[in-house]
């Protein structure tokens, strides 16, 4: 199985309004709710590929109830740990007349000395059964900042490939343990690197402690330096819709090809037609099947010349 950890889950809400105007009311469109927080969303699509899936994290909280209820009918086995805090929610208002997205975001419950032990103990006893563990996302208030470096270090103790998304000094201290794989986005870069080039940056990245870098580019796809050579992978055009759990599903793309042995340049094709299918879908955690299966055999991937 695929183990994915999620330390700060959230219900994804998705309101969808033909107009969004500031100081204004609105009349919602649609109202979309799901499990979410980032590895949630790798799990869900993992799940729908196929795959054999366990999250683990924390949920608490009537919003942790409703959470929980969704999660069960999308696949993914629960291991989350409960918490006394309510679970937090994420707001993405779809702007329909121009394809942007505004997104709230929740902080999310405190978390308590004894809850943090308790996740420590779900996680290293899941570990010996898993194939890969991705580590996505914020950290909820309490969880110190060097909490996946501590995740990373455990998951290498038991042999297993750990994939690190999340940003900031979180990710500063996480690179440091050497994960096997990091994706954070070209923002993240920047703020990591100090570099606003992405080849710069991303080989940057690597030097700091990371196996493989897969930065996200947005609409120019990905670009990944690797022990095995430097690519480059974009769709054919650019798609417009809800951007959220985009990166989220270039996740799910890498870890089902890292299980499945698949070579760099066709993880990278499936997670840039992934990521393109999932902002062609109504809400985070989803993927237009037809879509992808369409832009699959259309991505472009060229091999860098700089050493890896």
């Amino acid at each position: 199985m695929i183990l994915t950890v999620t330390l700060n889950t959230a219900l994804d809400i998705t309101y969808t309004v033909d107009t969004l105007a500031p100081h204004t009311s609105h009349r919602v469109g649609e109202v979309v709710e799901r499990p979410g927080g980032k590895g949630l969303n790798v799990a869900r699509v993992l799940a729908a590929l196929g795959h054999s899936t366990v999250v683990t994290g924390f949920a608490g909280g009537p919003v942790g109830t409703v959470l929980r209820g969704l999660l069960a009918s999308e696949g993914p086995h629960d291991a989350l740990v409960p918490t006394a805090g309510n679970t937090r929610r994420t707001i993405a208002v779809v702007d329909t007349a121009t394809g942007d997205t505004t997104q709230l975001n929740e902080p999310g419950p405190l978390i308590s000395p004894g809850e943090w032990a308790a996740l420590l103990g779900r996680y290293t006893a899941l570990l010996p059964e898993a194939r890969a563990v991705a580590l996505c996302g914020s950290l909820p208030p309490g969880v110190h900042v060097g909490a996946y470096a501590d995740l990373i270090r455990r998951a290498r103790a038991a042999g297993v490939p750990v994939l690190l998304d999340t940003s900031g000094e979180p990710l500063r201290r996480g690179i440091a343990a050497r994960p096997d794989l990091v994706k954070p986005n070209a923002d993240e870069l920047a703020r990591l690197t100090g570099a606003r080039d992405p080849l710069r940056a991303t080989l940057d990245a690597r030097r700091r402690g990371a196996h493989s870098v897969v930065a996200s580019l947005g609409a120019d796809g990905l670009i990944a330096v690797t022990p095995d050579g430097v690519w480059r992978a974009a769709p054919p055009a650019p798609v417009r819709g809800n951007p959220t759990g985009a990166g989220d599903s270039v996740v799910a793309a890498l870890l089902a090809g890292l299980v499945d042995g698949l070579p760099w340049p066709e993880r990278l094709a499936r997670a840039v037609a992934l990521s393109a299918a999932t902002v062609l879908a109504p809400a985070a955690g989803e993927f237009d099947r037809p879509a992808h299966d369409e832009l699959l055999p259309l991505v472009r991937v060229t091999e860098h010349a700089a050493a890896a």
